[in-house]
């Protein structure tokens, strides 16, 4: 039994994914554990499909166990979105090998990148905040830095998989897990691209082409496609931009002090975007607050966590435990095997998982209140709390 872990989005899922999985098990992996980030993913957006049918998907279509990613990783910088999912990985006690994507596709020169990055971040942290200074961000001025060094490190962490794949790196030495790297060259079309190639293409492209009403079916799994085609008959394909009014109202009956508490606010960034609190729109919105320091993405996250509520407080806590969204009989095995090994509790039930801690409550909490403000980003609003009535998939086909 060899179990493998993943951490993944699929908003959507496309081809690209199934053949990372296919390249994860011909390395050996019996099991596939899947951490999935919920209703908000880490570019600061809406997930196009709820989480519950990404995670049933998600089992039919190569993981055996899914477990959810709690909102405030979800919507955190590459360094806390790899930290909470590689913690939930390393506190399940039942995976041996982390499963990722990279444009490098070679673990020993990612962590000589790591290093050199760490370095760099130490030695010439002077030089890096003047930089920023600038106008820079921190990934930029740090590139900057790190060129200096050693120019094929610089160009290793220019690429978006290779970034948070050293994440990923960093997060397993800082717990001194036991689980080992294992990277999957990401093949035929670049991170975001509009490009298509033999069938593959970015999940960004993918979301544009279900915007524009395309069909999808070339991309991705018959399952997949035809999911996609039911949710947009339904209504049940998610935007960000319907949650324009309500994220408008929250900035403007939100005071300096609780813009400060955000997470993600700093530098005095609270200031920016306390004063685009009158903007008419949420482009405006965006586009006021942003500069050449922080991203578009950022920008976007810390909108949604203010919507959310979630503070800097929230992101010292690692998750007090893990949630199970589906899985199939090789999953049950999984979950036997973390039985006696786990770090932190394993469950389905969000009602029970929050009676467990103070700490566990308040992640509880701001799960619910995320799935509550994502059914408003829906065509078809849901009711509140759906949540509480969650039913996980439980595939034994």
């Amino acid at each position: 039994m060899k179990v493998s872990g993943i951490v993944c989005e699929y908003n959507p899922f496309h081809n690209g994914h199934l053949f990372h999985i296919r390249k994860t098990r011909e390395n050996g992996a019996t099991h596939v554990v899947a951490v999935m980030s919920g209703n908000f993913v880490q570019r600061g957006d809406v997930a196009v499909i709820d989480k519950l049918e990404r995670a049933r998907l998600a089992v039919r279509s190569g993981a055996d166990l899914v477990i959810e990613l709690p909102v405030q990783y979800c919507l955190a910088s590459a360094e806390n979105f790899a930290s909470g999912a590689v913690y939930l990985l390393d506190s399940l006690g039942a995976v041996d090998e982390l499963s990722f994507g990279s444009e490098c596709g070679d673990v020993e020169k990612l962590l000589k990148a790591m290093e050199t990055v760490d370095i760099a971040a130490v030695t010439h942290a002077e030089e890096i905040k003047s930089i920023m200074e600038k106008g820079y961000t921190y990934p930029r001025a740090l590139n900057s830095v790190v060129n200096g060094y050693d120019p094929n490190a610089a160009t290793i962490i220019a690429e978006p998989n290779n970034t948070l794949a050293i994440e990923y790196l960093r997060a397993l030495k800082r717990f001194d897990s036991n689980i080992r790297p294992y990277t999957v060259k990401r093949v035929n079309v670049s991170h975001d691209s509009y490009e298509t190639d033999n069938g593959f293409t970015s999940a960004s492209n993918i979301r544009d082409m279900i915007e524009r009403g395309v069909l999808v079916d070339e991309f991705t799994t018959n399952e997949w496609a035809q999911t996609i085609k039911t949710a947009i008959s339904k209504g049940e394909i998610a935007s960000f931009s319907r949650l324009e009014r309500v994220m408008l109202y929250k900035l403007r009956t939100s005071n300096l002090d609780e813009i400060e508490r955000i997470c993600d606010v700093g530098q005095g960034l609270e200031h920016r975007i306390y004063g685009a609190r009158m903007a008419g729109s949420i482009d405006e919105l965006l586009f006021t607050v942003k500069t050449k320091r922080y991203t578009m993405a950022r920008i976007r996250r810390i909108m949604l966590d203010l919507l959310i509520g979630v503070t800097k407080e929230d992101m010292k806590q690692l998750p007090p435990y893990g949630r199970i969204l589906a899985f199939n009989e090789r999953g049950r095995e999984v979950l036997a095997r973390a039985k006696d090994r786990a770090k932190i509790p394993f469950a389905s039930s969000i009602a029970k998982l929050s009676q467990l801690s103070d700490i566990a409550e308040r992640f509880a909490e701001l799960e619910i209140r995320a799935s509550d403000i994502y059914g408003l980003a829906l065509e078809t609003v849901t009711s509140a709390e759906k949540d509480y009535r969650a039913k996980i998939m439980i595939d034994m086909e």
